[in-house]
């Protein structure tokens, strides 16, 4: 050992001004330690034996260097006379980090650093006095020696954890050594404890979460979300949380799959910690700003919540006293055994294992257990008391919400439904229409009791109220089930009204007229099967038998005729005249529903419906269509127009089999706007109906029997048999390829050319060299027929046809002489 006297060590560590950086940005988290005292702290470690660990220190011995053994009574001389206070020990513990040390010094240095550092701001203050400190605590990351790393991570963390230092710790290069860390196959629980910890601290800064969030960190991040220790785990939910903060990393942490890996939080059963509830609920709120990583969130098990304020909930008054039933308004049978002494039969009702049990579905339990949950605690009045400490202002008025599974979600946005308080209503509305998303959310609300307290709250005093249950309906309205559960409950005559009402906004306006017209769809079977008995002959299973569900069908036809009155078709056709295309569409479809209905056909003859029409037909025809040309026209405006037109096609063509109607109308307008329209580039589906009402009417008018007949199968019979060529099984190819070549047989005017201009020279290729005999022979009769045009040769020699028909040649195949003479035909 050689002795170093004290004197000898000339420090030159100069401080470093506190930096002016950006403060905490409102709702970041920092995540450090409790602070200590500093008389607990000075117990974390022994500054002696630090001192020790630097003077008695191996060095290479030289006899030449009149170096001085050191004795115990030495040291304990020059560390006594050091001031006795800790940060006196701060120095020479920085020195001790010097790249020149030994490694076991180093290590001891930094450990005794971190413990220091435990005291809290002050305390890393005096570490921080010292430049280069940092970088020095970075490169002990890369060390092999547990303790090293977690000391190093641990000391970082304490630093981050301090505003004023994280860019002192980000500019030295922490988090990319702190990626290699964590990428590491072999790596303590603690040591990545400290390490994520610290980088919590670092992604509070908006900037410096920037830098977290890349393609290297991220991942290892996400699966860090798996670990088994819940410290890992909530240190990571921490980062995530706070990198959701920032809308420009919402894109890359969706793709990291951080989505379902923070869900599973809220929505397991299991026992899960407060602390990675709070940052997965923050994370994903943050991320369902965006419309569709909402829907992502919700197909996840979740449910948007506002949060309307406990004070809101204190209107909520439950039958506690009444006959239990299901949320849905289901009233379950009473049992003959009669009531138990003290009412418990009653409560426990509909939870009878062996009798009831068997006929609840899923959806229906889990809307009772959701209903009795919240119910529970909306009477203690504990419900949000948690949230509410969180918000700012009028819980009623603010724009809060969480996130609830599907079962406890789904029931509390009932529950509000059913509380006074105008704005928590119509935001549970919004919030139902938001979660509508799929067909098993939506039967969920209805099991939860949704639709019959949305249609009660339609008849609102409160416009807003009003608005946001017509949105809720009409995205429930898309389930076909949803639509029959709010024809019983009686939804029909109250958009009626709303309909007839001239205050009803147009916003409004057209939701419900999209409600009513998803009732009363004619193409729905269910409607098939309340109008007009059951379909396919089949029975439906009732308990009072058949007799009676057709007096039930004939009552609801009867209900249909008082509500279907003149003052309502006539407001159908004024919209019909003048509203846009999506509304002409609705109105065209719900008319066509009133057609069928005997005494009301007469009622929208009455009404010069045919003004409506020709207003459909002609506005929704292209400006600057000349003939058959046409310009290319917004993908959106023919979609709209072609669902509006094919409506006013259905309507037209069940209107022409009454004879005052077709007395009143030009039937040669109506003929020569639907031939410009078949000529038209709306989609190709929205031309059959089209197609038909142009037949239909040619039986009226001889003159243009031949030519409509023509038309009808150049632009939407031959269309519509190349598509299916492409995208049919192979007997539906079989089959178009076949009407393909009759069509040519038959010798219609045009045929040919217009298979070629829609494009149908390639399908019908791949067909010849996919499909059967039969369309083989049919293709290649196509082909040949099309080959007698030289306009189509590119055509063909493109779609590959000159290999194909080689092959067959020299195949010796029956159809090689066909393939021979459509080869003479092509210029090879």
């Amino acid at each position: 050992m050689v002795t170093i006297p004290v004197n000898n060590f000339i420090f030159q560590f100069n401080q470093i001004s506190e930096k002016s950086v950006l403060l905490n940005p409102r709702g970041r988290r920092n995540y450090s330690c409790n602070f200590h005292t500093h008389n607990h702290h000075l117990r974390l470690f022994n500054p002696r034996k630090c001192f020790y660990r630097l003077f008695l220190c191996r060095v290479s011995g030289d006899a030449d260097s009149g170096a001085q053994h050191s004795t115990l009574s030495d040291v304990n001389s020059e560390f006594t006379s050091l001031s006795s206070s800790s940060e006196t020990y701060v120095p020479v513990l920085v020195r001790m980090l010097g790249l020149e040390n030994d490694i076991r010094d180093r290590e001891q240095a930094v450990i005794a650093l971190w413990k220091y550092s435990l005291g809290g701001k002050h305390y890393v203050g005096n570490i921080m006095k010292f430049r280069g400190c940092v970088n020095l605590v970075v490169n002990l990351l890369k060390s092999e020696s547990t303790s090293s790393c977690e000391a190093a991570a641990g000391l970082l963390r304490m630093v981050s954890s301090v505003n004023s230092y994280r860019d002192v710790v980000a500019e030295s290069g922490a988090i990319e050594e702190t990626a290699a860390l964590l990428r590491r196959l072999t790596l303590t629980s603690e040591v990545k404890e400290q390490s994520l910890c610290m980088l919590w601290n670092l992604s509070s800064d908006e900037k410096l979460g920037l830098k977290i969030a890349n393609p290297s960190l991220l991942p290892v991040l996400v699966k860090c979300l798996d670990d088994e220790d819940m410290k890992i785990i909530e240190a990571a939910g921490g980062v995530l949380a706070n990198l959701a903060l920032n809308t420009s990393n919402h894109m890359i942490l969706v793709e990291a799959n951080v989505i379902p890996k923070l869900a599973k939080f809220l929505t397991c059963e299991t026992d899960v910690s407060k602390v990675i509830k709070k940052e997965a609920r923050n994370a994903l709120l943050e991320l369902a700003k965006d419309n569709y990583y909402k829907v992502l969130i919700m197909e996840e098990g979740l449910v948007l919540v506002p949060l309307v304020g406990a004070a809101a909930y204190l209107s909520f008054r439950p039958a506690l006293h009444s006959w239990p039933s299901l949320p849905d308004g289901t009233e379950l049978r009473r049992s003959s055994r009669g009531s138990s002494r003290y009412g418990a039969s009653e409560l426990l009702i509909g939870l009878n294992v062996e009798e009831n049990t068997d006929n609840i579905d899923k959806l229906k339990m889990d809307a009772i257990v959701g209903r009795t949950q919240q119910q529970f605690l909306a009477r203690i009045g504990a419900i949000e008391n948690g949230d509410e400490k969180n918000s700012s202002g009028p819980s009623s008025t603010s724009n809060h919400h969480t996130l609830l599974p599907w079962r406890d979600g789904i029931a509390r946005l009932v529950l509000i439904l059913e509380l006074e308080d105008e704005i928590a209503i119509a935001r549970a509305a919004d919030a139902i229409a938001a979660a509508s998303i799929n067909e098993t959310i939506r039967l969920s609300f209805k099991e939860a009791g949704a639709v019959q307290r949305l249609i009660y709250l339609l008849r609102h005093n409160s416009r807003a109220v009003q608005s946001a249950v017509v949105n809720a309906l009409e995205k429930l309205s898309a389930s076909n089930r949803l639509c029959e559960t709010m024809e019983m409950e009686g939804v029909t005559q109250i958009l009626v009204d709303m309909i007839k009402d001239s205050d009803t906004s147009g916003t409004l306006m057209e939701k419900t007229l999209s409600i009513l017209a998803r009732i009363l769809d004619p193409k729905k079977q269910m409607m098939f099967k309340f109008y007009y008995g059951h379909v396919n002959g089949s029975q439906k299973s009732t308990a009072s038998g058949g007799e009676n569900d057709a007096s039930v069908s004939g009552g609801r036809m009867e209900d249909m005729k008082n509500m279907l009155d003149s003052a309502l078709v006539s407001r159908l056709a004024s919209i019909l005249r003048t509203g846009s295309s999506c509304l002409q569409a609705e109105v065209a479809s719900i008319l066509e529903f009133v057609t069928t209905i005997e005494p009301c056909m007469d009622v929208v003859v009455g009404t010069h419906v045919e003004s409506g029409l020709l207003a459909v037909f002609e506005q929704n025809i292209p400006k600057d269509m000349e003939g058959d040309a046409v310009s290319d026209p917004d993908p959106a405006f023919l979609e709209e127009t072609g669902l509006a037109i094919s409506a006013a096609s259905r309507l037209l063509t069940k209107l022409v089999d009454n004879p005052e109607f077709l007395n009143s109308i030009d039937l040669d307008q109506f003929t020569k706007l639907l031939r410009q329209i078949l000529k038209s580039e709306i989609p190709l589906h929205y031309k059959d109906w089209v197609a038909a009402c142009l037949v239909r009417l040619s039986l009226f008018s001889s003159p243009f029997e031949s030519s409509i007949n023509t038309e009808v199968t150049l632009y939407e019979t031959i269309p519509r048999l190349i598509e299916q060529i492409k995208t049919s099984s192979a007997d539906g190819q079989e089959a178009a390829v076949v009407q393909l070549n009759r069509i040519i047989a038959e010798g219609v005017e045009g045929a040919s050319q217009s298979i070629a201009s829609h494009g149908g020279i390639f399908p019908v290729v791949k067909a010849i060299e996919e499909g059967s005999d039969t369309v083989i022979e049919a293709g290649m009769a196509i082909l040949y027929n099309l080959s007698m045009d030289s306009e189509n040769h590119s055509a063909i020699l493109a779609a590959g046809a000159v290999p194909l028909l080689t092959r067959m040649v020299r195949s010796d195949t029956p159809h090689s002489m066909r393939a021979l003479r459509l080869l003479r035909n092509l210029p090879v």
